[in-house]
């Protein structure tokens, strides 16, 4: 028995953090004050009487994500210039003080119920107008009065997504943030949302150009939950170059066993991909042209939401309140791919393991529902086969552990045997997590196995699929 593996299998997620991972694609949509003045951070000092969409319709915001297979948004509801999208009793800096007079979160969490998309909220910290931002406690009431209100009057949350941006205020003086605080606002009024990055659910993956790591682990050292830490490495300041910027090899390898064995405290903190559509986070018209092309979204997609990640997807509304047709034309094109892609299951259900625990079956990795193949543990290596019954084409095998019992798989690879009976590997990988997609050179095989060659106590699948 080896102490460490004990360890990292007893590190399992929580409900909420498992309901979130199934959401697998979500979008950001930035809008605010910013989207009047071309701008991607205000200064809080903006005239808000230029804040007048002429065709605002959260419906077509909805339409658009439904089309590209999203399952929810996150609004910024207030971004670090203290501008509010919300009808809030704690400022006049809002949308229900300019021309426009209309409560923007709550149309869209209206918009979202009948699209059937879970709804979340974006609430910057950092208040660059708020007079109050810099003295302590004041600001704080202040903070989580309108937290208050976002959590209270809208319906449900399924996430507060904080980042760590930390500037300084009108007076000149940073916030000391009581994070500790703000959580028991979220868990008291919403305990089934996660919170999002500078919080305790859900993790950063380390940079916005949506560079995704070969091997994400969910079991990482709880150091990495530490607002002092996230702060740090969060942006500070509006870059180009931070936006374009990927991981370092520091932070390549977060949760293999070489990195974690000295850690005393381990946690379930999966990862996110937050990257945008454009350049930049917030519309502008000389972006337009600039829109991600269908073939990069395609390999975002399957590295994020194919590599133990969810990934979230910037899509800006334009000033007068809709997603460009640029926009929609592309994330039409990618719930295309979608759809097509993951559209023919050839799984069967001739399935058999070299190893089954007790309570457990190979068989079970067909279905959709919580049952489970686990080898007996700590075994040397196992397979799993599934028999197609005939050659056909493959391009997908997607895997998913069972991850109530942790996140186990830490190198594996995908065979196929060919027509003349020969075996052909197809696909190496490392981890798998809640979900790897395994491209594949488009082949004829008539049997696929799973070979799992290293793995903590034992291997499990939940799930898996043959496109």
């Amino acid at each position: 028995m080896d102490s460490l593996v004990e360890r990292l299998v007893k590190v399992v997620p929580s409900e909420r953090q498992i309901k979130w991972q199934q959401l697998e694609f979500t979008a950001f949509l930035h809008y605010g004050i910013n989207s009047f003045y071309d701008r991607e951070w205000g200064t809080g000092k903006e005239d808000i009487s230029v804040f007048h969409p002429k065709n605002l319709d959260t419906d077509q915001w909805c339409e658009a994500l439904k089309a590209a297979e999203i399952k929810a948004c996150i609004i910024t509801a207030k971004h670090h210039d203290g501008f509010c999208l919300w009808d809030t009793a704690y400022t006049d800096h809002s949308v229900m003080h300019t021309p426009f007079k209309r409560d923007i979160v709550a149309e869209l969490a209206k918009s979202c119920k009948k699209y059937g998309l879970k709804f979340g909220v974006y609430l910057s910290p950092w208040d660059r107008h708020e007079e109050s931002y810099g003295k302590g406690k004041e600001y704080d009431d202040f903070f989580c009065g309108q937290l208050t209100e976002l959590l209270t009057n809208y319906g449900e949350i399924y996430t507060v997504w904080f980042d760590g941006a930390c500037g300084e205020g009108k007076n000149g003086k940073k916030q000391i943030y009581d994070w500790d605080r703000y959580y028991k606002v979220v868990r008291s009024l919403q305990p089934e949302a996660v919170i999002s990055i500078c919080g305790p659910d859900v993790r950063w993956c380390g940079n916005e150009a949506g560079e995704c790591r070969e091997s994400e682990w969910s079991v990482v050292p709880a150091s990495l939950f530490s607002q002092k830490y996230i702060q740090e490495h969060s942006q500070q300041e509006d870059s180009e170059e931070f936006r374009q910027k990927g991981l370092t090899e520091q932070t390549k390898d977060l949760g293999s066993r070489e990195v974690v064995k000295d850690t005393e405290e381990l946690i379930w903190y999966p990862a996110e991909v937050d990257v945008s559509i454009r350049p930049g986070w917030f519309h502008h018209d000389n972006e337009d042209d600039k829109v991600k092309s269908l073939e990069v979204l395609k390999e975002i997609y399957l590295q994020s939401v194919g590599g133990n990640s969810v990934l979230l997807l910037n899509i800006p509304p334009h000033r007068d309140g809709y997603i460009t047709e640029q926009d929609r034309t592309r994330l039409q094109e990618l719930g295309d791919f979608i759809r097509n892609d993951f559209k023919d299951n050839l799984m069967t259900s001739n399935v058999t393991a070299t190893s089954t625990d007790k309570g457990t079956d190979a068989k079970n990795i067909v279905s959709h529902d919580e049952s489970y193949w686990k080898s007996e543990d700590y075994i040397d290596g196992c397979r799993i086969t599934v028999d197609l019954g005939q050659p056909k084409e493959i391009k997908y095998v997607v895997l998913q552990e069972q991850i109530r019992l942790s996140q186990r798989v830490e190198s594996f690879y995908v065979e196929g045997e060919l027509k003349n009976g020969k075996p052909k590997v197809l696909y190496r990988g490392t981890t798998i997590g809640y979900k790897r997609i395994c491209p594949i050179e488009p082949i004829e095989v008539s049997k696929v196995h799973v070979v799992f060659e290293k793995f903590r106590k034992s291997p499990t699948l939940k799930h898996m699929a043959i496109y």
